[in-house]
């Protein structure tokens, strides 16, 4: 009996143990096939905090938030981005800061693109660049290649994407804008930097360098009498509230970006750096599209004259040669480097 016992034990365990991998084997099988993994391979994901300027319903804010969901959803649990539309950091120069230093992500340069890079400043200067197509070649070609270097190599700053705000159109409470000459006397709105001051003085305004959160209580007080900014973000602004007047002006292109901290970008993995890098192509292109489909008179005037604004054409032509004159001769020396480059590109 002894001897008996002896001999079935280690069969009896020898088909227990077939029978749990059997079982362990299919289980793991059907885990697999509906994408669960099992909890010990299950990782976190990885964190990124996004900061933008403003919040929507502002034109920026709504597609860098598209940007944050589609990227979270698209990374099936490997990306987690939390964006912030001003409720984390407000200023523009703020926000490039905290991307240097590591202590978010990313972050948009919004309207300061140009006072946080100063050679980014070309890009702004009136009449420069003179349509959509030409800027969307510079930026996605060899140029905006050229810039993400400079970024990298001397402001500690990875160009995730280029994007723009539109072309800039001016806006008041006084009078239609039709020619240099109506500026006179008019108070302006003024991005903080110099060449948007330069840019407004040398058209013929009065510049008042402000923030833009200061900008629509600085025309409810008589602070200004109007501004400049893309007509995608007249409505969302509520411009209507402290304005009568558009004039699609297109004097000043606003090109900006959205940028990583270089140090958090080369610890994603290969794979996160490429959904990132492609879903912001999408963002991009969803930004361009919001700017561009309300950027004429037909548009415009669908846009703001249901807010009892009235929208007027402008003589560009005589406003690009004020331009030329006034402006570009100092400009044209400070950017000598790639001033050519871009003055003479052909999409």
């Amino acid at each position: 009996m002894t001897d008996q016992k002896q001999q079935t034990a280690p069969d009896s365990a020898k088909t227990n143990r077939r029978r749990f991998l059997k079982t362990a084997g299919t289980g793991l099988a059907a885990m697999l096939a509906s994408g669960r993994a099992p909890a010990f391979a299950q990782t976190k994901p990885t964190k990124l905090v996004f900061a933008h300027n403003a919040a929507a319903p502002e034109a920026g804010a709504v597609v860098m938030e598209w940007f944050s969901n589609e990227v979270n959803s698209r990374s099936k649990g490997d990306i987690e981005i939390q964006f912030f539309g001003a409720t984390l950091i407000s200023k523009e120069l703020e926000i490039a800061n905290a991307v240097k230093s590591g202590n978010i992500a990313m972050g948009t340069a919004s309207g300061g693109a140009a006072t946080i890079v100063p050679e980014f400043g070309v890009f702004v200067v009136p009449y420069l660049v003179p349509d959509y197509k030409t800027a969307y070649a510079m930026f996605n070609g060899k140029i905006g290649q050229r810039f993400d270097e400079l970024f990298q190599k001397k402001y500690n700053l990875k160009v995730l994407f280029f994007y723009d705000n539109g072309f800039r159109h001016f806006w008041n409470n006084k009078r239609a804008i039709v020619e240099p000459k109506d500026l006179h006397g008019l108070k302006l709105r003024a991005q903080p930097g110099r060449i948007f001051a330069d840019a407004i003085n040398g058209l013929g305004g009065n510049a008042v360098p402000l923030p833009f959160s200061e900008l629509v209580t600085a025309a409810q007080q008589g602070v200004i009498d109007g501004g400049d900014m893309p007509i995608a973000n007249f409505v969302p602004v509520k411009l209507y509230e402290v304005a009568k007047y558009a004039s699609m002006s297109y004097h000043v292109y606003s090109p900006s970006y959205v940028v990583f901290n270089p140090k958090v970008w080369q610890d994603l993995s290969e794979a996160q750096r490429k959904l990132l890098t492609e879903v912001g192509r999408d963002a991009q292109d969803r930004m361009r599209q919001t700017m561009g489909s309300v950027d004429n008179l037909d548009g415009a005037r669908k846009l703001l004259e249901p807010h009892n604004m009235s929208v007027n054409e402008v003589d560009v032509e005589l406003f690009r040669k004020t331009a030329k004159e006034n402006i570009w001769p100092e400009y044209q020396k400070q950017y000598a480097d790639g001033w050519d480059e871009i003055a003479n590109f052909k999409a």
